[in-house]
């Protein structure tokens, strides 16, 4: 959320609330330390702003979208809606090939937590989470640069 424009229209507070009423609502969920939660937060963030991404775009199209709970707040920018659906789409590409840095990306982008965070949580060293992250990084720069050129929005990751 931090790197959204001034005046961003989706308020952290209500993705953050959002995640947070849909993990306390899992029955039976065993949190395995703090790092768990947060990961388990980190994948809840990244569906509901791609959720509310693809709402977003739904409605310019002038469908019947299906109303949320982060519609009472206000949404996200069309442009970055459509920026959250095409990562969301490399993403899903990226932990096909590489599911360890689909899941580096998921907590360091979606999560924000840190390297040392993202380490803790995947149990590995903090030196493998930076490969990981600058990895997946040049794979997601190329994969939607290839996208811009098929009229797709990059997102710079």
């Amino acid at each position: 959320m931090n790197r959204e424009s001034e005046g961003h229209v989706l308020q952290t507070t209500a993705l953050v609330h959002e995640a947070y009423v849909k993990l306390v609502s899992q029955r039976g969920a065993k949190w395995q330390d703090r790092a768990h939660f947060f990961a388990v937060s980190s994948q809840q963030m990244r569906r509901i702003l791609v959720d509310a991404a693809r709402s977003r775009m739904r409605q310019k199209r002038g469908s019947d979208a299906v109303v949320v709970s982060l519609d009472d707040a206000p949404a996200i920018s069309m442009s970055r809606a459509a920026e959250f659906v095409t990562l969301d789409d490399a993403l899903t590409e990226l932990a096909k090939l590489d599911p360890r840095r689909s899941r580096v990306v998921e907590m360091r982008y979606f999560g924000g937590m840190s390297v040392e965070e993202t380490a803790l949580a995947l149990n590995l060293s903090p030196d493998t989470i930076a490969r990981d992250w600058k990895a997946a990084k040049a794979w997601l720069y190329a994969e939607l640069n290839r996208a811009e050129g098929q009229g797709m929005p990059v997102l710079n990751p």
